[in-house]
């Protein structure tokens, strides 16, 4: 019988290609915690605690107490029951989502590598070749947007999201600005917007006339308005143009049963680093299920956690968007153990 022999932690501080902005904050370095599972054997499993704007209690210091806490009564655990333990841990640790998460990404590789598997095997191994859109930062700053288009570019993106703050002339001019140089640069591309709740009911509407009025096509608007708006949700879900994807909104399933029942979207967006992998699957299946548009996507992130994204939006299929750019932000490597990123491109082999 395998069992937890120790639980590592370690500190990443990354600094970012260029400022991430959003209606919520912004920042110029990745901060996160890499937790690393050993058992008794040798075999080890490695996870990712980000930090986020949109969950502000999650720091450094609150991740790592959290996990130091929980350690002793994972010491000794048989791996294959983690289960339960996450189970207990998210109940007991409600305002703490991404740093359980990251702690079950870890326990669920160290798992994986007990039986011999793979995650892209384990997840189903539908794709062997995952493209991923890319994010433009919400700033007034054009220069800045410029230079970051250039980018993109360069890598051979197609699909852009762009971050809006919900302050109307300075969304209409950065969707202006960066719709012109885009459309100087390629024939064809898609655009997502993305407000990080940045918006009131009033502002969105007033949005999408503006969206309308100019004829710029947008594919989906994600998590327009404040998390816990109800109401103006289901009222925006009804006018909007273009499909409503939540983010914020949707962490477990129960909270996409209110979302279906009170008609506030179509569509959600999954992310291992917010809802984990048993809650990830779960959310997969019930939003088929309703027939809701499937988002996979990322926090500020390396590798270590994102990958994970990517293992299960490959292995799994049938997503609708693929939003998994993180590592895009950092100065990376072009492989990480079987992945190699090639532009916008992910490709898996190793089974």
């Amino acid at each position: 019988m395998r069992v937890v022999d120790r639980i590592l932690l370690k500190e990443i501080v990354r600094p970012l290609r260029t400022t991430f902005s959003t209606s919520l904050g912004q920042k110029d370095v990745m901060k996160s915690v890499i937790v690393q599972i050993r058992l008794k054997d040798g075999l080890t499993g490695t996870g990712e605690c980000p930090t986020s704007f949109a969950v502000k209690d999650e720091t450094v210091a609150a991740i790592k107490c959290i996990i130091r806490d929980v350690s002793p009564q994972l010491k000794g655990l048989p791996i294959e029951a983690y289960g339960e333990k996450i189970g207990e841990f998210r109940r007991r640790f409600p305002q703490y989502p991404m740093t359980i998460s990251g702690l079950e990404v870890a326990l669920f590789r160290a798992y994986l590598a007990s039986a011999g598997r793979t995650e892209h095997a384990y997840f189903g191994g539908k794709l062997d070749v995952l493209e991923t859109d890319i994010t433009i930062p919400y700033t007034t700053d054009i220069n800045t947007i410029e230079t970051w288009i250039e980018y993109a570019v360069r890598k051979g993106f197609t699909t852009y999201k762009f971050k809006v703050s919900g302050r109307l002339r300075d969304d209409a001019n950065l969707i202006s600005e960066v719709y012109r140089r885009l459309r100087d640069k390629m024939r064809a591309f898609t655009v997502r917007l993305d407000g990080n709740q940045g918006f009131t009911e009033k502002t969105c509407l007033d949005f999408f006339d503006f969206l309308v009025r100019n004829a710029y096509p947008v594919e989906l608007f994600e998590q327009p308005l404040r998390k816990d708006d109800y109401r103006g949700l289901r009222q925006i879900k009804k006018r909007s143009p273009v499909p409503i994807i939540l983010d914020e909104t949707v962490f477990t399933v129960t909270d996409l049963e209110r979302a279906v029942e009170d008609n506030l979207c179509h569509g959600i967006n999954i992310k291992i680093a917010k809802s984990g992998i048993d809650e990830s699957l779960k959310l997969y299946k019930a939003a088929k299920k309703h027939g809701l548009k499937r988002m996979i996507g990322c926090m500020t992130e390396t590798m270590v956690g994102l990958s994970a994204g990517i293992d299960f939006a490959a292995g799994k299929g049938g997503f609708d968007y693929i939003d998994l750019d993180a590592v895009h932000f950092l100065y990376h490597c072009n492989t990480y153990g079987p992945m190699r990123i090639v532009g916008k491109s992910y490709i898996l082999s190793g089974g």
